[in-house]
Order: C-alpha cells, then structure tokens, then sequence
C-alpha cells in the first residue's frame, strides 16, 4: 500500500499542472471567443436573429416629450419689453421606428429608410392636446426677419397680406394643432404665390413633417468586412457631404446615425453621429462610468463646445453666421428661417440669453442630453436627447406686426426622445454579455486556484509518504543488522 501511494500523489500532481494550464488558457481564450462572438452577432445582417432585429425594428419604446414656453406677456413684448414665459407640459408621445426598402449591397453596406410615428400618451402627459398655449407666430415673425433687407413695398404688402389672414405675431391654439398642423390660409396663399418659402404644402406645425415620415435614405457600413465601421454612415439621400455650411469640416456626414455604434469602446472613444434633423453631425464625449440593470456602461454626454459660436471654437466657424455661444443657427437647412437650435433653458450656453427672457431655469440633471452605451458591444442601453427650438425675432420696419419687439432669441419649444433597454431583452443582453462571461472568468481562476492547491498537497503528501518509506527501509535494516549482531552472539563458541 505505501508503494501505491507516491504514485497517486504523482497523479494528483499531474492534475493540478493539467488545472493550472487550462485555467491560464482560458485566460487568454476566453476573452478571445467573446470577442469573436461579439464581432459575429455585431455585423448587420438578418442572420443575427437578436442584434438584427434590435436594428430593423426599435423593440424597447420610445417617447417624445414636448414642453412649451407658453408666453405670459405678449402685449408687453410688442411694446418692448423683456418676454416672460412659463414651461408647459410635459406632453408625451410614443414614438415607433421601423426601417423599411432594406438593401444591402455588394461593397459591405445596406441602405434603408426609417419611418416614425407618435401616438399621444395621455397617461403619461401633465396635460391634453386640447391645452391651450400661446406661442411666437413663426409664420409672423419669422418672415419678417426673413424679408428684413427686401424693399420696403414689399415689407408693406407682406403687412396688408398678415392683416387679410388675421395672422397675428403670437398664436394661441390647442397642443395638438401647433404640434401637428392647423389649417392657415396665409400657408395656402404662400404655397400659391411664394412657393417653397415654408417647408409645408399642407397644416403648419411645429412637428407636421415629422408624423408619418422619414429621417430620408440612409447608407451605413454593415462591418462585415470591418467591425470598426458597423453602423457608420456612408452616405445620406446620396450624399457623403451636406451642402448647408460653409466649410467642409462642418459640411462631413460623420459617425452613425445615432440608434448604435461599433463595440469595443474605450474611455477616450467618442459617439459621432449625423443627425437629420439638426442638419449636421455632432459628437459626445465620455463622462463617467455607471451600471444600469447590473450591465456595465459607459455615459457620454455633449461637449460646451457643441453649439458654441466661431469665436469661442473655431471648428465651429462654419456653422455662422452665429449668435451667442450655445446656439445653432439652421436657418440654411430650414428654407431661411430664424430657427436657433439650443439645450433646453439654454444650458450650457452663453448666460446672457437667460438676461433676455424670464422664465428660466436650466439645469444638468434637468436639460443636459446624454447616451449611456455598453461599451463592449455599443449599444445604447439608456437615451435621453434633449434639444430646443428658438425663434430669433425682432422689429422690423414696414412690417407692423413685429411692433417694437427687441432683438431676442425666444424659446418656443424644447423636447426629449428618451428610451431605455427593459424586459426580456435586457434579461438576454445581461446574460450573454455578463453573467456568461462573469461564470467563464471565475471558473478560469478557480481552476488555477484549485490546480495550485492540489499540486502543494499532492506534492506533500508525496514527500511525506517517500520519507515514511525511507524510515520503514531504514527500520527493517536495522533490525535485520541487530538481529544478526544478536545471533552471532548467542551461537556456541568452538573449544580449543
């Protein structure tokens, strides 16, 4: 029996460095496979059952939230004086995405058109659409600004044609017909004689043209051929560049088109994404770390620069004529209109435009935007864009209804898109991508740990069972000797 023994503690030996190696292997495969599953199940393509249809189709709901600055003063402003506004809302809407006219194509990208629609949420909203709220005219005052340096007959028929409409400076209607559409027949009349000077045919809303509609043609890179270009866009309605700025920096369609991004993000990794609607791309920056639902993320938010004018950051030169710091003028991708893009209650901007207006009160937690992503994949697990729209007004001579209003950028609007991964996706997102490879990480260490400890024991019960054996020989020697010794002395002595 001792001499089995040394042989099976060789053999737990063995086992042990078997442990140990495989659990060193694993250390340098496991991360590997991950990484290779997370590149397969990343690249666009229909066979990707889960991330494919994350991409086709939105499955976590999405809402837009509206506030109005509803103007408490508007007698007083004609005269003059400093607006005064108070935030109405929100008014929640329920936003569906589906893409649809998917092609892919040989050169490793796949184009497609997404189309939205919102639906009103009244559980979710501190009002009705039949709320009434009283807002800048953008019809009013907007053309006047827009006719400032045409002759001043035309600045006078424009007048008479505001007065035969009953067009007054500010409008006061129900939520749901500045959202969406009321009837005007100013629009009609200028769609008639002017046409293309407002971008719709039909009801003039602050949001009609998004209803039913599409962001236009989208061509992005699946990352088949590069996962580092996953999701980035190759070119928007057959452009690679935009024809509204007046460099080309600003005119570069850069990133993706903002739903999702290519994995394997870093702290110094930026979000680059082109935004139809704000006419430009625009890029976030990393801010923290977080967790959310036990899934690691990393949050990235705006920069001060993003809408800050030409003198405070060149690179943004191209985007003038500029106003203040923290505002983006899109007027030459909205048909000339005085349109200011901003963060709401002007935050992060130039401190002199809350000087202006009364009312507001901007905050981080409240109005700044941000994207939480999952840096190992990059997909957005948590969304909250939050813009404002301003009108820039002022008085014009020639054109009564701008009265003697003082040059100010006036908040009309501002809005949130939000959406978070929830439910059984976020279940599924938590299990492969972190619980999965948790178990993998431990098990690896474990079995070095156990590989360890089973080569020390082994390794001494084996030195103690050699020395056993070692003091057995040596014992059963001895006696042998001394047993010798011993008859040698008892046998009979010849005589002589």
């Amino acid at each position: 029996m001792a001499i089995k023994r040394p042989k099976v503690a060789i053999g737990f030996i063995v086992a042990g460095v078997l442990m140990v190696l495989f659990g060193t292997i694993m250390c340098f495969v496991v991360p590997l496979v991950i990484d290779d599953q997370i590149v397969k199940h990343t690249v666009i393509d229909p066979k990707n059952d889960l991330t494919y249809t994350m991409w086709k189709d939105i499955p976590v709901p999405f809402f837009m939230s509206v506030y109005f600055f509803n103007v408490l003063n508007p007698a007083e402003i004609l005269k003059g004086e400093k607006p005064m506004v108070e935030q109405r809302g929100p008014y929640v809407y329920r936003k569906q995405c589906q893409k649809e006219n998917i092609t892919f194509h040989p050169n490793g990208t796949v184009s497609y058109r997404e189309y939205r629609q919102y639906h009103f949420e009244p559980s979710m909203s501190a009002g009705n659409e039949s709320d009434v709220v009283t807002i800048p005219n953008m019809l009013v005052l907007g053309a006047s600004v827009m006719m400032e340096n045409l002759p001043y007959v035309l600045r006078l028929m424009m007048s008479a044609t505001f007065k035969t409409f009953k067009e007054g400076p500010f409008l006061t209607k129900p939520v749901g017909e500045l959202m969406w559409g009321y009837d005007s027949g100013l629009v009609d009349f200028l769609n008639q004689y002017l046409p293309g000077m407002i971008p719709t045919s039909g009801k003039f809303g602050l949001f009609s043209e998004f209803n039913n509609s599409n962001t236009g043609l989208f061509t992005v890179f699946t990352g088949k051929d590069d996962i580092r270009k996953v999701h980035r866009v190759d070119s928007w309605n057959g452009l690679t560049e935009l024809p509204y700025w007046r460099t080309a920096q600003s005119n570069m369609i850069n990133g993706t088109a903002g739903q999702m991004w290519p994995p394997f993000m870093t702290k110094q990794s930026t979000l680059p994404f082109y935004s139809p609607d704000a006419c430009r791309s625009m890029e976030l920056v990393y801010q923290r770390p977080g967790e959310m639902n036990g899934i690691p993320l990393y949050r990235y938010v705006a920069p001060k620069t993003l809408f800050a004018n030409g003198t405070d950051y060149a690179p943004n030169e191209g985007f003038c004529p500029c106003r203040q710091s923290g505002l983006l003028n899109v007027s030459s991708c909205r048909h000339n209109s005085p349109v200011f893009i901003s963060h709401p209650h002007f935050f992060n901007a130039d401190p002199v435009l809350l000087d202006y207006v009364q009312g507001l009160n901007p905050s981080e937690e409240k109005h700044g935007l941000f994207i939480d992503i999952h840096p190992q994949t990059g997909v957005p697990l948590n969304v909250s864009i939050r813009l404002q729209l301003n009108l820039y007004m002022k008085k014009v001579s020639g054109i009564t209804e701008t009265g003697k209003i003082s040059d100010v950028v006036m908040p009309m609007i501002w809005f949130e898109e939000n959406g978070y991964i929830d439910g059984p996706i976020v279940n599924t997102f938590r299990t492969n991508l972190v619980v999965l490879p948790t178990v993998l990480e431990y098990l690896q260490y474990i079995l070095i740990g156990l590989g360890l400890a089973t080569i020390i024991i082994a390794a001494v019960v084996y030195r103690k069972v050699k020395r056993s054996n070692l003091n057995v020989s040596l014992s059963s020697t001895f006696i042998k000797n001394v047993g010798a010794i011993w008859s040698s002395f008892r046998q009979p002595r010849k005589s002589q």
